[in-house]
């Protein structure tokens, strides 16, 4: 059966991680979101998958390859071109225009064929999907899934009738306004007739411009809520709460990596610290290669990525750290991701540590960190919020 991936987009409602991260590759506890989409389509027979890409398109692209590692086939679909420095160009066709490049190249979506968005955690009965999916004779069905009304204003809202029949959509509606708890998860269902209604060579999305027409026309298009887990890693603060989920147990079928050395602590290989001279409160994951010196605080939820590097004196609480971070000492980190030269805060804010000159605090493992005069270190705990002393 085939599938399509959709990584075509430059993420940039996570920036600063997409600057040098597509969204499919934003690890989840050092495992790549899109290969956990290829894990739960193969589980469901579906073995031959395209993915359009564009942004940072190579990374993809070098990491799954053909596929065959993973169990199933894989084919790239470039959007954008080569610069005059011989440089990918990335310029993205929207989602049904990315469907429609596909089918142009050749007709390779010759019967019902699932489509997913390539920043999300899924565990979903896909083939309960399909099989609903037919028996209503759609020619295209969202998976939808219920939220609380108070949350509904962040989604985009799907209204049907009674059979299920999608008749209109609402864009992130005000609470009052929304009609339906139902929201749009990103993944679709279609037939190939539905490519009568993409047009060729434009940019053209699914659920900003063929899903309105599939109204507009009456043709039959439903939508099936169904009960199943789904973090969106839209947005920064998604993400933060998609690695606290992981490691509090929450998200089932995501295990968490490494060998758990305690009640709660999980490490990769070759980890150095001195687990009497520190204080370590779980759940807490540290990757592998990456030293916490004695006198450094860990207060769990937490996520250490591997070579980082942990100063005496240092807290890392409720926190995210990428790999290759060094992190000074004394240096208190609470509510926080540390993302190579940027700190960003639970909204997703973000400093710029290089910038601002915050790099004897947060900086490069492989780098020797500068030193700083008192004054300075003053106006950049200020600065950043934290404790040296």
């Amino acid at each position: 059966m085939k599938a399509m991936i959709l990584a075509a987009g430059k993420g940039t409602r996570v920036r600063p991680i997409t600057y040098t991260i597509p969204k499919p590759m934003i690890p989840i506890l050092q495992k790549p979101v899109m290969e956990f989409l290829l894990e739960l389509l193969r589980q469901h027979g579906f073995d031959q998958i395209m993915v359009n890409v564009s942004h940072l398109a190579e990374e993809i692209e070098n990491y799954f390859r053909d596929g065959q590692r993973f169990g199933v086939q894989i084919a790239y679909s470039f959007e954008g071109k080569i610069d005059d420095d011989g440089k990918l160009e990335g310029e993205a066709i929207g989602s049904a225009g990315g469907m429609r490049r596909i089918q142009d190249f050749s007709p390779f979506f010759d019967d019902t064929f699932v489509v997913l968005c390539g920043d999300a955690l899924i565990d979903l009965d896909l083939t309960a999907a399909v099989k609903w999916h037919r028996a209503k004779g759609s020619i295209a069905t969202i998976i939808t899934k219920s939220v609380p009304k108070e949350e509904v204003s962040s989604y985009g809202v799907v209204v049907t009738d009674e059979e299920g029949r999608v008749k209109a959509f609402q864009e992130k509606p005000s609470t009052e306004e929304a009609l339906s708890t139902n929201i749009n998860t990103g993944i679709y269902i279609f037939e190939p007739e539905v490519f009568n209604y993409i047009p060729s060579g434009v940019e053209y999305d699914i659920g900003g411009q063929l899903f309105p027409k599939l109204v507009e026309i009456k043709a039959p298009f439903y939508a099936i809520p169904m009960d199943f887990e789904w973090v969106d890693i839209g947005k920064v603060p998604d993400y933060w709460r998609a690695i606290r989920g992981v490691l509090l147990g929450e998200i089932k079928n995501v295990q968490i990596p490494g060998h758990e050395v305690a009640p709660g602590i999980y490490t990769g290989l070759n980890v150095a610290v001195n687990w009497d001279k520190v204080d370590i409160t779980g759940p807490v994951y540290i990757g592998g290669m990456t030293r916490i010196e004695d006198g450094a605080k860990i207060v769990g939820p937490a996520m250490i990525g591997p070579n980082c590097w942990i100063c005496s004196g240092a807290t890392v609480e409720n926190s995210v750290i990428f790999e290759w971070s060094r992190l000074g000492p004394g240096v208190r980190l609470v509510d926080k991701l540390v993302f190579g030269r940027y700190c960003v805060d639970k909204t997703g804010a973000a400093i710029d540590v290089q910038a601002a000159a915050l790099d004897w605090l947060i900086t490069d493992a492989r780098q020797t960190p500068p030193s700083h005069t008192p004054l300075e270190l003053q106006a950049i705990e200020e600065l950043l919020g934290t404790n040296a002393n």
